[in-house]
């Protein structure tokens, strides 16, 4: 297994992994989003490939608003972390969130945050298993008017 950073090359590969793990997205739309991140230094994708197969991603971003349970700005996130069911618990997920935390350092960053839906059961554990600590449950709401 090895890591690449985000590469015009691996566009498409990229878009891929975002749609397995956000499946109500549009592919062109997530091919257009992984392009634009090429042009910014304050989002990081790396993929992970075992030989040629693309089969995990990490996008980590720089956020300076406020991030529920930090208190420093700015604050490496992690916006999306998708790593193939067949390559689960083989550490690629820890070696991906490892390299958001190396270039959150590198950016400055003294503190690291992620989110996850409350039914997902199976990211919290790996969250939990990765040093992140639980600060808040949220439930959001909306009406139509």
């Amino acid at each position: 297994m090895h890591i690449t950073p985000l590469s015009s090359n691996n566009i498409p590969a990229a878009a891929s992994l975002a749609l397995a793990l956000w499946p109500d997205a549009n592919y062109d739309e997530l091919v257009t989003e992984f392009t634009t991140l090429l042009t910014t230094d304050n989002n990081m994708v790396s993929l992970a490939y075992k030989g040629e197969e693309a089969i995990a991603f990490v996008h980590v971003s720089l956020r300076s608003e406020y991030v529920e349970g930090t208190s420093t700005s700015p604050v490496g996130y992690v916006e999306g972390i998708y790593v193939k069911p067949d390559f689960r618990h083989q550490q690629i997920g820890k070696a991906l969130i490892q390299a958001g935390e190396e270039w959150a350092l590198s950016k400055g960053c003294t503190e690291f945050a992620s989110d996850v839906e409350l039914h997902n059961e199976a990211s919290i554990h790996f969250h939990e298993s990765m040093g992140f600590t639980e600060v808040n449950r949220v439930v959001l709401f909306a009406k139509r008017l």
